[in-house]
């Protein structure tokens, strides 16, 4: 009896569900059964995560309770898959990981593809939603590789749709476009209003953080056109609060407003808080923007209760941000240092790069007022460092051509369209035609009336087609010629950066000659792109071997530009000064990179990080400007660090002249000199930093091996390390065995 009653009531959801998508009484008058109860059940509670998190818990709690017998054990598993979501929404989100990989285990032991796909697919949303970015990241492409063994294509665009979103976050807006591209060609294809809209929407916000506005806002519309169509309430509000950014960005601050207020109304019965916190928080910043410091204070304090309530980090860093600011506005620096580190502190935890490089610029600018030059460097290094990896150049480029790709695939598929709605109606023709001839008179002549009406349909729109062909091809034409002029530019750029790299490959000592004055020794040179800002430099004098690593400010071009300049200043100090002692050395190089910087119009703060060494015999000086000197003693057990002096070679506010150490090495000993990119390569299982502790324990574990196998340890380690992720930095490492 209670199985029956509880079977009666899935029942009742089940048409509730599919009475707004196919006939309720076809629906209802199906003979029930246990699966298709529970699936409707699924279904309707998933509905009601976001509108009524405690409704849509209670609703799978009975479902886990009716499916907990032998007979729907499978059931069970699909259950608790989907529960996940319903756990993860109330902030437990290990505990949903855990549960939803415990019923991914059950569906590989059952070989049940379907599910494998959505369980990873949940396990992604449930780490995106808990900023564990590489994770989610994972399952997300192994949810696709499962759904293109089944025929789902709803669920497989949905997913890409959800993918592109992640990279997006994660500051590759060209892999993004390419997905958000690839999920709506799926969604055609099946007619998918609402994913077909929400790739429009995820489209307009890559537009949007590309600094296109008004093209971002045209898409954002269109997308919300589709979803007003639909009803889907939930999408609205997501893309008011996207219109109202775009709005703000065109500085139309009450037309922003308009769209926040209306989404806070429309959420109000669905009870989303995170949606709820965002818009408080957007409606703050439109305030503070408009001087309403005291109202933009209100909104800002309603956004960061409901994300401490909800511990959505990502959001609390945004909050902070805006706190930062407003506390500015009242000349409270140290009210906005102590947000500003708040929203850094969460940003680095959760390590999002726009979130570091916003709440760094914070503390940056905040550490300038304080008269802090130590904390305001650090910080500035910081945020260019995270503005590299936000807006990387290849990034914006690759999107560009998916772009432009994409809208002339576009054009292509409607001109296919339209011929085959032609088709469509020739064939309906010619069928009306074979009825008829079993058929009056009269019906005969009216089915010959027809026909020349329609004949004369479809020659129209023929000559209708004919002109869209001839503008299509014109517009064909047009974007051939600039891809052409594209490509020769991309050309010209590229044999420019490639001749940059022959002329600093010749500022390098060749290897021959480092062999000839460091015998045992290696050199790992790994630049990020074609040409570098780190650079490895070796002189002889006065029967002493100098020897140095270097990393300048930034990577790439700008930064192969300041190697030329710190390198030449290196020379110009031994050769014209006559200088052997490396903390006078790098004293005199500063003064000669400042000298070369003083002579722009504009200030400029860009210099170099160096560890230099001079060697004679078993005697070694060092001196070093923020990067140290390691050194692994004969059959040592740990590594001995000699600090570097905490200022650059450039302008740096009260410099103090470098400390020369002298040290006296043995036969075996091993000395390693090298820049930060190395420790500082994001890659293993999760996706972190590799870290110095862990450079030195990669190093002590191969002393046993000689100079060269060395060099080639490094490297396995670090393409190990790196895996599929992109290079961070320029890597420079130098080893040298007594």
């Amino acid at each position: 009896m209670k199985k029956l009653l509880f079977l009666n009531f899935l029942l009742i959801l089940a048409s509730s569900i599919f009475a707004n998508q196919t006939d309720s009484s076809k629906w209802v008058n199906r003979i029930p059964n246990d699966t298709s109860a529970i699936n409707a059940g699924i279904n309707y509670a998933k509905k009601l995560i976001e509108s009524d998190g405690d409704k849509a818990k209670k609703v799978f709690e009975e479902l886990n309770k009716f499916t907990k017998t032998k007979t729907l054990k499978d059931w069970n598993y699909k259950v608790n898959c989907e529960f996940a979501l319903v756990i993860a929404f109330n902030g437990n989100y290990n505990e949903a990981d855990s549960i939803c990989n415990h019923s991914l285990q059950h569906f590989k032991r059952t070989n049940n593809t379907l599910w494998q796909a959505k369980a990873y697919g949940n396990i992604g949303k449930i780490n995106l939603d808990n900023v564990q970015y590489y994770k989610s990241l994972e399952a997300y492409n192994n949810s696709i590789n499962q759904y293109k063994k089944t025929t789902d294509k709803k669920n497989k665009a949905i997913v890409t749709k959800q993918l592109a979103y992640n990279y997006y976050i994660l500051g590759n807006h060209a892999k993004a476009s390419q997905l958000y591209q690839k999920a709506q060609a799926i969604s055609e294809s099946i007619k998918d209003s609402s994913n077909i809209a929400s790739c429009y929407s995820g489209l307009a916000n890559i537009y949007a953080i590309q600094d296109d506005p008004e093209k971002a806002l045209a898409t954002q519309y269109l997308s919300l056109k589709i979803f007003r169509n639909i009803n889907k309430k939930n999408k609205i509000i997501a893309v008011l609060n996207n219109v109202g950014k775009t709005h703000v960005q065109l500085k139309q601050l009450d037309k922003a407003k308009q769209c926040y207020y209306e989404a806070i109304e429309l959420n109000e019965p669905l009870n989303n808080k995170m949606t709820q916190s965002n818009l408080y928080m957007n409606l703050g910043i439109i305030y503070k923007k408009g001087k309403d410091l005291d109202s933009a204070k209100i909104f800002l304090n309603k956004a960061e209760k409901i994300a401490t309530e909800i511990n959505n980090k990502k959001l609390l860093s945004s909050i902070y941000h805006e706190y930062a600011i407003l506390a500015n506005y009242n000349n409270d620096i140290l009210l906005s240092k102590k947000f500003a580190e708040k929203g850094y502190s969460l940003a680095v935890e959760i390590d999002h790069p726009k979130h570091i490089f916003i709440s760094a610029g914070d503390l940056y600018y905040l550490y300038q007022k304080l008269n802090d030059p130590t904390n305001a460097l650090k910080y500035y290094k910081i945020k260019i460092e995270a503005r590299d990896k936000v807006k990387s150049e290849s990034n914006l480029k690759a999107s560009i051509r998916a772009q432009e790709k994409f809208d002339y695939d576009n054009q292509l598929a409607l001109d296919s369209l339209k011929n085959l709605e032609a088709k469509e109606k020739i064939a309906v023709l010619h069928n009306a035609e074979i009825k008829q001839k079993n058929t009056i008179v009269i019906a005969i002549g009216f089915g010959l009336a027809l026909v020349i009406l329609f004949a004369f349909l479809i020659y129209n729109r023929l000559k209708i087609t004919r002109k869209q062909k001839v503008v299509i091809e014109e517009q064909k034409h047009v974007v051939e010629e600039a891809h052409q002029e594209l490509e020769e530019k991309n050309q010209e750029i590229m044999d420019s950066i490639n001749y940059a790299k022959r002329i600093q490959t010749a500022i390098l000592p060749p290897n021959k000659i480092v062999k000839e004055y460091l015998q045992e020794s290696f050199i790992y040179y790994k630049p990020k792109d074609i040409v570098a800002g780190d650079f490895y430099w070796l002189e002889q004098k006065n029967g002493k071997t100098l020897f140095a690593a270097a990393d300048c400010t930034g990577h790439g071009v700008p930064g192969a530009m300041v190697s030329v300049i710190c390198n030449n200043g290196l020379n110009r100090s031994v050769r014209e000064y006559d200088l052997t002692d490396p903390g006078k050395i790098l004293d005199k190089t500063r003064e000669i990179v400042i000298q070369e910087f003083e002579k722009s119009e504009e200030e400029v703060k860009d210099g170099m990080d160096i560890a230099l060494c001079c060697l004679e015999g078993n005697k070694l000086q060092y001196a070093g400007a923020h990067n140290p000197l390691w050194i692994i003693r004969k059959d040592a057990e740990e590594v001995e660090e000699i600090k570097a002096n905490k200022q650059p070679i450039g302008q740096f506010d009260n410099p103090e002249p470098y400390t020369t150490h002298s040290i006296e090495l043995k036969q075996g000993d091993s000395i390693y000199v090298f820049s930060d990119g190395y420790a500082d390569q994001f890659g293993g299982e999760k996706g972190k930093k590799l870290k110095t502790a862990n450079f030195k324990r990669l190093l002590l574990s191969i002393q046993k091996e000689n100079i060269d196998k060395q060099k080639e340890l490094i490297n396995t380690a670090f393409e190990d390390w790196k895996g599929n992720l992109e290079q961070l930095d320029d890597v420079c490492v130098i080893g040298v065995r007594i």
